[in-house]
């Protein structure tokens, strides 16, 4: 059983920054593939970004390519999301996901089998 607990979201402006982190209990930390998924207010939850277990393959979405940078240290076991030029669109709770699958490409939820509780992110317009 992983346990995976969330830590640095908050309150940003538009086109400001944050970086949320991710700590895991479990080891090898560095057999999971590790993903970010958010879920605003009356939405589904939806992948954001993934990168296997090694920090060689990582996966985007559409919407935050360019923008965001996933990375992991298996030394600390933590995986971080660098958001940069935040949107009000990215408003959401943001949770880290933790998948046997070693690959970052599959982005359905039911593909990643431990989660963390999440943490709220929100941009001001």
């Amino acid at each position: 059983q992983v346990q995976l607990v969330e830590s640095g979201g908050g309150l940003e402006q538009t086109g400001g920054s944050l970086k949320l982190s991710c700590a895991a209990s479990d080891s090898p930390f560095s057999s999971y593939t590790m993903g970010w998924f958010r879920q605003a207010p009356g939405k589904e939850r939806e992948f954001v970004a993934a990168i296997d277990w090694n920090g060689g393959n990582t996966n985007y979405a559409s919407a935050v390519k360019g923008r965001f940078t996933i990375s992991r240290s298996n030394a600390k076991n933590t995986v971080s999301l660098q958001m940069n030029s935040l949107q009000p669109e990215d408003t959401a709770v943001y949770y880290c996901a933790a998948s046997r699958w070693n690959t970052p490409l599959f982005i359905d939820p039911g593909s990643y089998d431990y989660w963390g509780q999440g943490t709220q992110v929100t941009v001001s317009s």
